[in-house]
């Protein structure tokens, strides 16, 4: 197999694979062969029939997909560390070229984590910590003790705002257009709930599909953003998360089932741990 990389500023990657037609054969006639064994035709029992009499009756379109199937993830695992890539979604995969007798080329897109540059952070929260102080009321409108407090406070909203104003960053083409989908299955299966379809709640919200998406895209530009600089600032203050801090966690599970998921997911849970562990920080600036 031949790989050419082809790597984007933006950290996307495309990886093109030619895969010889002798390994294309080789595995159709494995797959063919594990039909055989699974077939039952007319005078043969169940894996008798000869070869020529089962591959007449099959879908060759069918037999290729499942040698692409079968081929695919072990050749983008080889490129993959054979080109020391270190992607952080599933690819997106493209079949450019598939005749018989020549070798085939698989595209393969993939991303691995954008440069995040994280700017003067923490000037953003103390400078919005002051304009929160020093806010001023107009005669005759100011608010009862409990409440001018409660406008004084950052809100976890407006903390996490001026860090991601300070963040600079390009996002990954592939990964921003995951997420907008996310999000849109999202709406689909809400809308759905509700007994409504997309078009129906688009018109009853007065938005527009474009619109909708649009939206979407600013909210997972944020969303990404934050998640990989909140991650680069726990990377540069040093923030970890220890055993401990995870078994306490588990400890509150309600039921066995439920500790037993915690339990499986400690990577997942010492990722929220340590994000929270990092807002915390950035709140007591």
């Amino acid at each position: 197999m031949n790989i050419h990389v082809n790597r984007h500023e933006d950290k996307t990657i495309e990886l093109t694979l030619s895969i010889p037609w002798e390994s294309i054969q080789k595995t159709y006639n494995e797959v063919v062969e594990d039909f055989v064994k699974e077939t039952e035709l007319p005078g043969f029992r169940k894996g008798k029939a000869p070869r020529s009499a089962v591959e007449e009756k099959l879908d060759k379109t069918k037999v290729y997909e499942e040698v692409l199937q079968r081929l695919i993830p072990k050749l983008y695992s080889e490129a993959v560390q054979q080109e020391k890539i270190h992607p952080i979604v599933m690819p997106k995969i493209n079949l450019v070229e598939a005749k018989e007798g020549q070798e085939w080329k698989i595209l393969a897109i993939t991303c691995e984590k954008p440069d995040i540059t994280l700017g003067n952070y923490k000037d953003a929260i103390v400078d919005l910590k002051a304009v929160k102080q020093k806010k001023i009321w107009l005669p005759g409108q100011e608010p009862k003790k409990e409440d001018e407090e409660k406008e004084k406070k950052v809100s976890l909203d407006e903390l996490l705002q001026a860090v991601y104003t300070a963040i600079t960053t390009v996002l990954p083409k592939i990964l921003l257009d995951q997420e907008v989908n996310r999000l849109l299955s999202d709406l689909v299966d809400q809308t759905k709930k509700l007994g409504l379809s997309v078009e129906q709640y688009l018109a009853s919200t007065n938005r527009t599909a474009e619109g909708i998406r649009h939206e979407y895209e600013e909210q997972a530009k944020r969303t990404l953003t934050l998640e990989f600089g909140l991650e680069t600032i726990a990377d540069k203050e040093g923030i970890l998360i220890s055993d401990d801090d995870i078994e306490a966690v588990i400890k509150t599970a309600k039921s066995d089932d439920e500790r037993k998921a915690m339990e499986n997911q400690k990577y997942y849970l010492a990722t929220i741990l340590r994000r929270q562990k990092t807002i915390d920080m950035l709140a007591a600036l």
